[in-house]
This record gives structure tokens, sequence and C-alpha cells, in this order.
């Protein structure tokens, strides 16, 4: 397989993000009397952008009042602009395997629902060493994954077609995003889902660290 390029998932498949986000949900939660979430339950109910997280972190009861929601959006983005940076991490091998892709002039990018603020605030905190073609977050008028539009306006700016690029994630979302844009789709085991999930999903292959992503590339 010839891959010229790879696009990254960011939470959960370059950084371990989830401590940050659940503290920062149940100080939300918390603020507006709501009942906290584990770590656990909230790996299933990330990666689908922050409305739809906001919504399934709700007591079903009031999950689509759009005056709760809005002002749980609002102490969510407030808490995670001061708690973004307090415990995530690099996953392990991960700044192996972007030295290794820059040495073999891969190109990179990096594609999260995460909003797009604070995707470029923290890609810019934690990967300084490394250059991304494109780094986008869910920006206002563009669909958010897995509608593909978004991955294609990448291979569009790396002037790549679609089948020449690796699309790694750790989630259902992901592998839809990855198939629906004609892109190779592989499924992180170190994130945040399982394989059966990332298999049902259409991974192609599934990864159980970051180096052996080396072993896909000519």
């Amino acid at each position: 397989m010839t891959f010229k390029a790879i696009i990254f998932d960011l939470d959960g498949t370059l950084l371990d993000t989830i401590e940050d986000l659940t503290d920062s949900m149940n100080a939300a939660l918390a603020g507006l009397g709501y009942p906290e979430r584990s770590i656990a339950e909230t790996k299933q109910l990330v990666g689908d952008g922050l409305a739809t997280f906001v919504r399934r972190v709700l007591p079903p009861s009031v999950s689509d009042d759009p005056d709760i929601t809005a002002r749980l959006t609002e102490r969510m983005r407030a808490e995670y602009r001061r708690h973004n940076s307090v415990k995530t991490r690099l996953y392990g091998g991960l700044a192996e395997l972007l030295d290794a892709l820059t040495e073999r002039a891969i190109a990179m990018a990096v594609l999260s629902n995460k909003p797009h603020d604070s995707t470029l605030e923290i890609v810019k905190k934690y990967f300084q060493r490394w250059t991304f073609g494109a780094v986008f977050g869910a920006r206002d008028g563009v669909p958010i994954k897995p509608d593909p539009a978004a991955a294609l306006e990448i291979a569009t700016i790396l002037h790549l077609a679609p089948a020449e690029i690796l699309y790694l994630g750790d989630t259902n979302t992901d592998m839809w995003t990855a198939n629906a844009a004609g892109m190779f789709a592989v499924g992180a085991l170190w994130g945040f889902r399982t394989a059966a999930e990332l298999k049902q999903a259409g991974a192609r292959i599934l990864l159980r660290h970051p180096l052996d992503l080396l072993t896909l590339l000519n």
C-alpha cells in the first residue's frame, strides 16, 4: 500500500484527552445541578461534536431543552478552555510515529469534531515539533464528521486523491468518515472505543500501537 498522507483524528488518536474532557464537563454539569459522568461513560459520549456531547450527558428529560443545552455548552466551553491541558498527554509512541512520518515526507493533517478554535489551540500546544498540512475542527458552514466534506477538503489542500490518504481514528464516526471520503480507514485501539465498534464501522485494519502504522507504509 502506498499512502502519501495521513489524516489523524485528535481526541483518542493523537491525544489522550478523556480526563480533561470528563473533568470539564462534570464541572459544567455540577454548575447547573446535574449528575456527573464517569470516564467510561465519557468515552462513549464524545466524538460527534460538542452539541451532541452536551445532549448526551444531560438527563433525557432535559436533553432537548434549548435553554439548558445552551447554558451547558457555554459552561463546558469555558471550563475546557481553562482545563484542556491539565491531564491531556500524547499517547505512547505518538511522538516517534510523527518523527518517522516526517522523515519519510508523509504529509499529515488533523481532523476533529472538537470546536475549531480548541482544535487549533491544542494542536499548537502539543505538536509544535511537527508540521500539519491542515488542522480542522468543527467549523461554521462545514458539516462535521462523519460527513466526508472536511476530509475531502484536506485532500484538495494536500493535492492528493482520497485513495492516497490513510485515515487514522478511534471511533465509528472516524471509520464512517474515512470510507465515505474514499480513504483507507484504520482503527486506533489505544483510543476511546472497542475493536468491535471499529470493525463494524468499516475499519480496514486495526492497530494496537501507534508505531504499528509504519508497517502499512512502503
